[in-house]
């Protein structure tokens, strides 16, 4: 079945939640436990309607079905979902700030077949294409080695308390773009 790509929509938000939770529970083992990767669900993980609005999240798709989700923003936000923001996310400017690569979630079964690396780069298009020069994310421990092979690098380990005490790591990464 052919890959495609588009803009996410409002209308897609709960195909997009179920992407994330399967997701999340799926390619977390290993790197989390199953409280953290629950607790992130519910405090973190999720799409960040700012995104939407802004016209810079993306996802995948095969037959009707979304595998992926990713996107770039323009905002200062480093990750999250709605549920994990209280305040008006201002803009970045190209000039000087990073933009950020943001909540991006592969569908365990199509994991490790270089859907990642497509968004990131439709990702990094489109920041570059806006005058960014340099990327920065908050990644999730599963998601590190892709993000280093993409070319981030560490920048530091962000451990986020989470409101039930669970404790999840979080690397924040950056990039310049060439």
């Amino acid at each position: 079945m052919p890959i495609t790509t588009r803009l996410a929509t409002f209308e897609d938000v709960p195909a997009l939640q179920h992407l994330i939770e399967r997701s999340a529970r799926g390619l977390s083992s290993g790197f989390y436990t199953p409280a953290q990767a629950e607790s992130a669900i519910k405090y973190v993980f999720g799409v960040d309607s700012q995104l939407l609005i802004d016209g810079t999240y993306y996802l995948a798709e095969t037959d009707n079905d979304i595998i992926a989700c990713g996107g770039w923003s323009r905002r200062n936000t480093l990750f999250g979902g709605d549920q994990h923001k209280d305040i008006e996310d201002p803009l970045l400017n190209p000039a000087i700030d990073a933009a950020r690569i943001r909540a991006f979630f592969v569908d365990p079964g199509y994991a490790r077949q270089g859907l990642g690396r497509m968004m990131i780069d439709l990702c990094e298009t489109a920041a570059k294409d806006y005058g960014f020069t340099k990327m920065e994310l908050g990644a999730t421990l599963p998601g590190v080695p892709l993000y280093e092979a993409m070319g981030y690098r560490a920048i530091e380990r962000i451990d986020l308390t989470l409101p039930d005490g669970e404790i999840m790591g979080i690397v924040k990464m950056g990039k310049r773009l060439h």
